[in-house]
């Protein structure tokens, strides 16, 4: 069998390896990145809330979908080239969605101007305004528009939402605003930039308001009439009307965000499962599927890579690349060009041919086992919640983090801590597992996510974040490990890849779509510090109820008889042998009785 060139099992782990590793990359050039650049389109958090948490509906069921009838039909091949392909064009259409700052990529990369980059996670979605430096120190004194700026200052914002200042009314500061654009030429000149920084930091459902209060000062004021000259008056009333408009560009972009990432979504979801499913298989003909357990962690090498390289790449080469639209397009480049190559590779991975085979039903046996077991039911709504709450570290962690300085550097680095201390504690995962047993690591992941929550909440500058993500490792990497063990442990024969499916994809994934339509309109009513904090409570509270429940669930567990194949009569003594002529007794009048019931 091994003499055949379609079993030759050591050229198909090196084509899967380098497949994982070229997909890894390719993915860390957007998905991490993805929100921020949601957000400097102008999109505020229930937002980017409703696309990612649509996005992960998508792939938690689309995906095992086209992964059956890719199988069905065998397709497989066809399935993975088609996906990688269509992914190029569609990433790409990312980049033609108009920001609602026209000049936002002209002041992001002119160095002759005084940068404030005004995005604030709570729902306040400023925009970038630029300032000259030679005009801001000669023509703008106090109580003109820096003030004004100065009052929406986004870590202002952040703190207290759109509140006024000590003792201000809304309507004090239409005035100032009115006062500044008809004082001068100047001012009627610069209007646009001091309406953009207050009404860019309106909750987007309440836009009109603000062209209300506005139009209302203009009409009622009496210094309108004593200050206004018909030309400054004009060009003011000309920028209110342009209010209306924001809504609609508001609308147009998150319209067409959620239209093409869709379409991407349905083209990229089915390729890790179908590759996952054809390498298994593969590798299963041959009895070598021990091989396989090893190959994420060429997938998270490269995700360490990549999301460091492209943050590098981002900071170089966005300024000349940039030729409409907001910074960040150079992400998108830089997927489509690591998915041609993904591309080239998939054409020789490796996908077993056999004949069309009767459908198991496995998954509606998994299914089934799932509703039926208790312990898996907790485990379930466990793998949710978790789902939930890491989506909020997904959406808006990285908004946290360029709040407090940070740079898309540091961020790709944070991301790289966390991958590189699950490679680095792999290797005692059986020790580990086995000293504080699969209900143990479960609590202490659960734990040291609650901890990481709990800290994100209290950033204080730009490198704040790094040291808490080793915890990344247990919460991330230990967590997923005990899950994994405890549902090959609790599953029947058979049904043991199908229900890990189930729980990676419908039950994880339809809790990140959860967290993040929630998580959303959380952190625009209520500020991302205290998201985070109820997510910790959130979890500790899960946690304590979990163990007690675990605590009083029956502890035998199900024989899984594949693992009776894997015991060689080698050396074994009388006792041994006859321990485990008792294990199969046992296990076989559990399954006649199960039978008869």
């Amino acid at each position: 069998m091994s003499a055949n060139p379609q079993w030759d099992v050591s050229r198909a782990l090196g084509v899967a390896r380098l497949f994982h590793l070229v997909c890894g990359v390719r993915d860390a050039c957007v998905t991490p990145f993805l929100t921020l650049y949601l957000r400097q389109l102008g999109l505020a958090a229930p937002w980017v809330g409703i696309l990612m948490g649509t996005k992960h509906l998508i792939a938690a069921f689309w995906a095992p979908f086209c992964a059956f009838l890719a199988k069905s039909y065998q397709k497989r091949r066809v399935l993975l080239i088609a996906s990688l392909l269509g992914s190029v064009g569609a990433s790409l259409f990312m980049v033609l969605i108009p920001a609602l700052d026209k000049d936002l990529e002209y002041h992001s990369c002119n160095r002759s101007s005084r940068v404030t980059t005004t995005v604030v996670p709570t729902g306040v979605t400023l925009a970038v305004n630029s300032i000259p430096i030679q005009e801001s120190a000669s023509k703008h004194s106090a109580g003109g528009a820096p003030s004004l700026l100065a009052r929406r200052d986004p870590r202002m914002v952040e703190a207290s939402g759109l509140r006024n200042g000590p003792g201000e009314s809304d309507q004090e500061i239409f005035s100032d605003l009115y006062r500044y654009s008809v004082d001068s030429t100047e001012g009627a000149r610069t209007m646009s930039q001091i309406l953009h920084s207050v009404t860019s930091g309106v909750k987007a459902n309440s836009l009109e308001d603000v062209f209300e209060a506005f139009n209302t000062t203009l009409t009622l004021l009496p210094e309108a009439r004593e200050l206004g000259t018909v030309a400054n008056s004009s060009v003011a009333q000309g920028e209110a009307q342009a209010l209306r408009f924001s809504s609609v560009g508001l609308r147009w972009t998150f319209i067409l965000s959620l239209g093409f990432m869709v379409f991407w979504e349905l083209l990229t979801a089915p390729l890790e499962q179908v590759a996952d499913d054809s390498l298994y298989e593969y590798l299963d003909f041959v009895d070598a599927t021990d091989r396989y357990r090893s190959l994420w962690i060429w997938r998270s090498l490269g995700m360490a890579a990549g999301v460091c390289g492209i943050a590098v790449l981002v900071e170089q080469l966005d300024c000349f690349l940039v030729t409409n639209g907001p910074p960040g397009v150079v992400h998108f480049y830089g997927y489509s060009l690591i998915s041609t190559l993904a591309l080239l590779v998939s054409i020789t991975f490796p996908v077993p041919i056999y004949r069309r085979q009767e459908p198991s039903y496995k998954t509606v046996k998994a299914l089934s086992l799932a509703g039926g077991d208790a312990r898996l039911v907790l485990l379930a709504l466990t793998v949710i919640l978790i789902g939930a709450v890491v989506s909020t570290v997904q959406n808006f962690l990285f908004w946290h983090m360029m709040d407090h300085g940070s740079r898309e550097l540091v961020m790709g680095f944070s991301i790289a801590l966390g991958l590189l201390g699950e490679i680095l504690l792999h290797p005692f995962k059986t020790a580990l597992l086995k000293k504080l047993t699969r209900v143990g690591v479960i609590g202490l992941g659960l734990g040291c996510l609650a901890v990481q929550l709990l800290y994100y909440s209290f950033l204080w500058n730009w490198w704040s974040v790094l040291p808490v993500q080793i915890l990344s490792a247990v919460s991330s990497g230990a967590l997923w490990w005990a899950v994994g063990a405890s549902i090959e442990d609790l599953a029947s024969p058979g049904t043991e890849r199908p229900l890990s499916t189930m729980f990676r994809s419908h039950f994880y994934g339809g809790g990140c779509s959860l967290g993040s339509f929630v998580g959303g309109f959380v952190a625009m009513h209520f500020g991302l510090a205290v998201l985070y904090q109820a997510c910790c409570v959130l979890l500790l509270l899960w946690l304590a109820l979990f163990l007690s429940v675990q605590l009083r669930l029956p502890q035998d567990r199900k024989i899984n008889y594949s693992k009776l194949l894997t015991v060689e009569g080698g050396d074994t003594s009388d006792s041994e042998q006859g321990s485990e002529r008792d294990w199969l007794v046992k296990a076989m009048r559990e399954e006649h009785s199960d039978w008869k019931g």
